[in-house]
């Protein structure tokens, strides 16, 4: 129940599991292994406002999967709008995964469940992106960097740092915010008290 799409290139001992589909030009490396109804090069969200409609732009890059890639189940990455999109080899990533157009990541990285990447992002070597975290685009993850569980990353984040919550920041920080967010439910409690003894 696969689909392989034109000028598409497998590389040596790779494995696409049940309704994989891989678009056209893509590339994919040795000893990749893609699982059950994953979405290999697919148009990226790409549109122009032009006569009262969103134009549709045309995405003529291609998707290219390093040697000794895991790509999970239901996940999906975009064909680059000009560039590829390059998944680095050695990298694992997850089931239900979003990687969208133009987005380049470095090898040996691990991409966790439902993590969504947005266009023309890059994350460099070695990186870790928790379950449910998410980067907006034309940002840079530094290599090594980690992003915890529902982190969401507005800006880039040096290589090497740990970093969670939203706005991610760096994971101490986060800590801290939450820390203080926590203790203002304590406070308001205390403040009210003392309002309502100020009324009688």
């Amino acid at each position: 129940g696969c689909v392989v799409g034109d000028e598409v290139h497998v590389g040596d001992d790779s494995h696409l599991f049940p309704t994989v589909s891989v678009y056209s030009r893509a590339r994919i490396g040795r000893r990749v292994m893609i699982h059950a109804g994953a979405r290999i090069g697919s148009d990226g969200f790409g549109y122009v406002f032009n006569a009262g409609a969103h134009q549709k732009i045309p995405h003529v890059g291609r998707c290219v999967i390093g040697d000794d890639v895991e790509i999970g189940a239901n996940t999906t990455i975009d064909r680059g709008s000009v560039d590829d999109t390059v998944i680095g080899p050695g990298t694992k990533i997850d089931n239900l995964v979003h990687i969208g157009h133009n987005v380049r990541i470095g090898a040996l990285c691990l991409i966790m469940a439902q993590v969504g990447i947005a266009g023309s992002t890059h994350v460099e070597d070695g990186a870790i992106l928790a379950g449910q975290s998410g980067l907006s685009g034309h940002l840079t993850m530094g290599k090594g960097a980690r992003l915890g569980a529902q982190g969401g990353a507005i800006s880039d984040i040096p290589a090497g740092e740990t970093w969670s919550g939203y706005p991610a920041r760096p994971h101490r920080e986060a800590l801290r915010a939450q820390a203080a967010l926590f203790r203002l439910s304590g406070l308001m409690k205390t403040l009210e008290r003392l309002i309502d003894r100020e009324r009688r």
